[in-house]
């Protein structure tokens, strides 16, 4: 991943955060901390945010880079599932267990984790809205239910959204599908 200068990053190895103010020929990236010292770390010790709201302005999905973190998540053509022409419904599945979204989590809190989680999901809705699909599945897990909470509260600031559990002979208990309508205009 390629940070830029004035992004936003989290430290991987302990709390806390910054803005990136500089980085070196070596590779090294100047961090403004969160107590306002200067500090350096590497690429593989830092990790971007990207927000730390929920909230997505549904009619903003202008601008969207196609390089984003949804690069991660899969998607596929159901297959048997037919609309009234008769041809398959796509459907886009995005697996927020957080092995799938980053390669190391070492250090990482709770918190940090969920907040990963989220921007994932962010992200991944942001496309499937410009995209105009109308189907997904959200793999969330079991786990204690607060990321699948988390999940679905974040769909409740939507209109003409139908959220109910994924099939459960496909996806047990850990999924939300989620059915988009779009107006027609």
């Amino acid at each position: 991943m390629k940070f830029k200068v004035g992004q936003k990053i989290v430290f991987l190895n302990e709390s806390g955060g910054g803005i990136i103010q500089s980085i070196s020929n070596q590779g090294l990236y100047v961090i403004d901390d969160s107590d306002g010292f200067e500090r350096e770390f590497l690429q593989s010790e830092i990790a971007a945010v990207y927000s730390e709201e929920y909230n997505v302005d549904a009619e903003d999905i202008r601008g969207l880079n196609e390089d984003e973190s949804f690069s991660r998540a899969k998607h596929q053509i159901t297959k048997g599932v037919l609309t009234g022409s008769r041809k398959p419904v796509e459907v886009w599945e995005l697996d927020l267990h957080i092995e799938e979204i980053t390669e190391t989590h070492s250090g990482w809190s709770n918190t940090d984790i969920l907040r990963a989680q989220m921007n994932e999901l962010k992200t991944f809705f942001k496309k499937v809205r410009g995209r105009r699909i109308r189907k997904i599945v959200i793999i969330h897990g079991v786990g204690l239910g607060v990321l699948k909470e988390e999940v679905r509260s974040f769909f409740r600031n939507f209109e003409g959204l139908e959220v109910y559990d994924a099939d459960f002979r496909e996806y047990g208990k850990g999924a939300t599908a989620v059915e988009v309508s779009y107006s027609s205009q």
